[in-house]
């Protein structure tokens, strides 16, 4: 909900948009018009749908709008083209239109045809949304007689009071062109210069807290777009203008970015902030107007207040390039910062431990805490880790002898930049940094706010680490107020993103990523099935539910083939887990078994996360796969028989990241497997799976060396005398 405020400073971040009471929005000729003449139907429609729906939430909206003078010329040129038709085919008995020229129109003339069609499509549709307008024609004359503008205040005020939308646009029937008529010719259709202005002096006269320029470029760009490095800017400060270099005027009107900026400028000295968007690409933009007042990263937004450290954006810029350089250290200096963080860990155990204190008092969550013991094992994992990871950056994966006197490789090499998102835990930081340096990446860490103190005190250490060889900057914490989603649309600067927290996160974040690849899974629904022959130790069914009912590896459903049904042994496993106050569900079958049954599930996809599971029956080994097939996540799926060929089936058919015969389904695990660490766990196929440990971070790239003199011969013939031939590659052999 938008709350009142006091008017005289602008929003100094994005997040305090959603507070804005009044807006402003602007929609510029580019976003009213199509190509030709004639109005954007279908965008227009969209830009009411979200103004209504702003007003709808109590907020007072406002609209400076474009578009007479193309709707006119429209209405003109057709009118125009008929009567001359009509004249010609009367005056010559034929209809010579091939030969008509098109008429020169007047601008003028234009807005004065146009501006009534224009206001009653607006009336039409926001009649839709039970939403009342009113039109304002202004020049500049009534900004500059005080009775004239104190009126125009008056009446503005009196609408919003009344929960109407004033739409405001300059009276172009009275106005002097600024440019004579050429401009209207062809695909400029026209040129309201004045919007801008207007739309800035408005938005301060009537004290509004955002005004939304709507244009046809994304926002302000450091240079031209489409040029060789222009950048969009994401948050533009006063004193930035000397970094701007500006292109041509816009596609429609007169209004170029120069224009606007200034405009931009005089209004947020006046108290209002802005924001410069692109309005024309409902398909690529979506809800526009609504992403900016929820503090979405959309176009460019105006702000005073410039902060003490690099933007995100920046942040992953220093990553890259100093990743680039921890990637060519020799194995053994990246093993030295490893082992120089592992002994930073315990060298300032205190402190860290004094830093977690802080956030365990302000967060209450038990998963925050960190303790001695769990710093010190800590530092034997890095340890550990070091002297695993020694090979793994340049690793000769094959070599192959192409033809004489030319060796193709295949090497291993780091991903480049890493987005790791974390929940609560602290510990991640010094593990996923680790494996980070290990495979030469550079990483961008984004922790929940209730770790902030232990998370910066850990990242700090780690930049000292990484200090030793000179790439302090190779891993960012990203401490700004940058939403979650806002980082997934970096897809220039992030080549993978890895989430580690709930579900719920890892979803959203696959949701959100644009163009960027998420390594992780969504749901963990892993299922046990205790098959006909099975020999069962209840202490794998009690570690698969209770030892960590929320980790993703818990067992939620336990499968039971009907002949295990009624013997003592499951008698026993409902005792087991009755007595750590597991609460069941029966699915379908189990339940047609019971004269009393548990509740029924309501579905058999639930990943409770606790300590409750369903319990389900089913009449085969086959039958079980058909069903973790069909409502598993395939992330980790166990049997349980004595029966090896039955088993070795279960495993093949299983198709899961992890398929287990008698053992826990918590065995799901990097340490357990002998990684070292892992940064999650992967239920995507490409390009890891299961637990990622140090190689999930890695990828190829193909090395030719050859001679200056061997060319490529595509022909038949040529392809035939190519040698391939494989070349032994020892172990652990690297470049």
């Amino acid at each position: 909900d938008s709350l009142p405020r006091s008017h005289g400073k602008s929003f100094a971040h994005r997040s305090e948009l959603k507070q804005a009471k009044r807006i402003v929005v602007k929609l510029g000729s580019a976003v009213v018009t199509r190509d030709e003449c004639g109005l954007a139907l279908g965008r227009l429609a969209s830009i009411v749908e979200q103004v209504a729906m702003l007003q709808n939430q109590g907020r007072e909206m406002m609209i400076v709008t474009s578009g007479a003078v193309a709707f006119g010329k429209q209405r003109l040129r057709h009118e125009i083209l008929l009567s001359q038709s009509v004249r010609q085919a009367l005056h010559s008995g034929q209809n010579r239109l091939k030969d008509m020229a098109i008429p020169v129109l007047e601008a003028r003339a234009c807005a004065a045809a146009g501006q009534s069609g224009l206001m009653a499509l607006y009336e039409a549709m926001f009649t839709q949304y039970s939403t009342c307008t009113a039109q304002i024609l202004v020049t500049n004359l009534d900004f500059h007689d005080e009775q004239k503008r104190r009126n125009l205040n008056s009446t503005l005020h009196e609408l919003l009071r009344m929960n109407i939308v004033p739409i405001i646009n300059t009276n172009d029937a009275v106005v002097a062109p600024t440019v004579p008529n050429s401009d209207l010719q062809g695909v400029n259709v026209i040129s309201i210069k004045d919007n801008d202005s207007l739309a800035a002096r408005l938005a301060v006269e009537m004290k509004a807290d955002l005004l939304i320029a709507l244009s046809d470029v994304e926002g302000l760009y450091n240079s031209p777009p489409g040029t060789d490095n222009s950048k969009l800017i994401d948050i533009f400060y006063p004193g930035d203008q000397q970094s701007i270099t500006y292109g041509t005027k816009s596609r429609l009107g007169l209004g170029g970015m120069e224009a606007k900026v200034k405009a931009a400028l005089w209004a947020l000295q006046g108290g209002t902030s802005v924001v410069i968007a692109n309005g024309t690409h409902p398909k690529v933009t979506g809800h526009v107007i609504t992403d900016i007042v929820e503090g979405k990263k959309v176009g460019t937004f105006f702000s005073e207040v410039k902060p003490a450290g690099p933007t995100v954006e920046q942040q992953a810029e220093m990553a890259r390039h100093a990743g680039r350089t921890l990637a060519f250290l020799h194995p053994d200096q990246r093993g030295e910062i490893i082992c120089r963080l592992a002994e930073l860990l315990t060298e300032t155990k205190d402190e860290i431990l004094s830093a977690n204190k802080r956030d365990m008092e302000l967060a209450l969550i038990n998963r925050l805490s960190l303790s001695s013991a769990k710093l010190n094992s800590l530092a034997i994992g890095l340890r550990q880790l070091s002297v695993s990871s020694k090979d793994s950056v340049g690793r000769v994966l094959r070599r192959t002898r192409v033809a004489n006197n030319l060796e193709l490789e295949q090497i291993t090499v780091p991903i480049g930049v890493l987005l790791v998102i974390f929940e609560s835990r602290p510990d991640c930081l010094p593990q996923v940094s680790a494996l980070a340096i290990a495979s030469g990446n550079a990483l961008l860490l984004k922790g929940g706010k209730e770790a902030s103190n232990t998370n910066k005190i850990l990242h700090q250490l780690t930049q000292e680490a990484l200090s030793m060889h000179g790439v302090a900057d190779a891993i960012q914490l990203v401490s700004t107020r940058e939403e979650v989603e806002d980082l997934c649309r970096l897809d220039k600067l992030i080549d993978l993103i890895i989430p580690r927290g709930s579900s719920e996160l890892v979803r959203d974040i696959q949701t959100a990523a644009k163009g960027i690849p998420v390594l992780g899974h969504s749901e963990g629904i892993c299922h046990v099935y205790i098959d006909s022959e099975a020999s069962i130790d209840k202490a794998i069914i009690r570690d698969s539910k209770c030892d960590y009912p929320a980790a993703c590896n818990a067992m939620e459903t336990l499968l039971i083939h009907k002949d295990f049904l009624r013997t003592p042994m499951f008698d026993q496993i409902i005792d087991t887990l009755r007595a750590d106050h597991v609460k069941i569900h029966a699915g379908p079958q189990f339940a047609s078994y019971l004269t009393f049954s548990p509740s029924e599930v309501k579905s058999l996809r639930t990943e409770y996360g606790d300590l409750e599971c369903c319990i389900e029956v089913v009449d085969s080994m086959q039958d079980a796969v058909d069903h973790i097939h069909k409502y598993g996540s395939a992330h980790t799926d166990v049997i349980i028989t004595e029966n090896e060929e039955r088993a070795e089936q279960f495993l093949q058919q299983v198709d899961s990241a992890c398929v287990f015969w008698n053992a826990s389904s918590r065995f799901a695990d990097g340490y357990r497997f002998g990684l070292g660490a892992e940064v999650g766990i992967s239920t995507a196929r490409i390009h890891a799976r299961g637990p990622v440990g140090l190689e999930g971070l890695l990828t190829t790239k193909w090395v030719l060396r050859g001679d200056g003199h061997t060319v490529a011969d595509f022909s038949e013939q040529g392809s035939m005398k190519y040698l391939h031939e494989n070349i032994p590659v020892p172990q652990g052999s690297f470049n």
